[in-house]
């Protein structure tokens, strides 16, 4: 594990409980000389995870779509900013660059971008392990929907470890490089 794709908000209204677990997970990466591979902007959660993995030592590269190059939202001072057409490309670009993926506390945006990360993985166009940051319980509701959907058949049971969850940032980290790919049955 060299590299760290990070979904989380890009909106400035956080609670600080959110802020200050991004601020962690930058500064933990750094830390353990991981590459956080992120959406490349400067405001909400994305900002803080950038800016404290800079200030803690830490290589940073954002990938960011043109149109929000445009709107003035790209952070200025990355390790690298990849700039690229539209969001499928950037998820594209994050997969690519990224050996393990995390989702923070975030929006439709940072779901959408897990669970394509997770279903690459689960068709076998990848072999990547995600994880959920359930910081004061944000996910657990939607951990409860995928035991769920799993209990009513919709998700294989080998497929339910394709996400890991933990409410401490050392602790996922440690599990997600641990993380070997189950043996995923034929998909029919």
């Amino acid at each position: 594990m060299k590299s760290v794709g990070v979904f989380l908000g890009g909106s400035g209204a956080a609670k600080a409980v959110y802020v200050e677990a991004a601020r962690e997970l930058g500064q933990e990466l750094a830390e353990r000389k991981l590459t956080l591979v992120y959406g490349g902007g400067r405001i909400g959660l994305m900002g803080v995870i950038a800016d404290a993995a800079l200030s803690a030592g830490g290589k940073v590269i954002g990938v960011i779509p043109q149109s929000l190059v445009d709107r003035e939202i790209a952070h200025p001072g990355l390790s690298e900013l990849v700039v690229v057409g539209s969001m499928a490309e950037r998820k594209a670009q994050m997969a690519e660059r990224s050996d393990v993926f995390v989702a923070l506390p975030g929006g439709y945006g940072t779901l959408d971008e897990l669970f394509e990360m997770v279903t690459w993985t689960q068709i076998g166009t990848q072999a990547k392990p995600c994880g959920l940051l359930n910081v004061q319980d944000f996910y657990t509701s939607l951990l409860t929907w995928v035991d769920h959907a799993m209990t009513e058949g919709l998700i294989r049971p080998a497929h339910r470890d394709l996400l890991l969850a933990d409410q401490d940032a050392s602790r996922l980290l440690e599990h997600l490089s641990a993380w070997t790919l189950p043996e995923m049955p034929q998909l029919s």
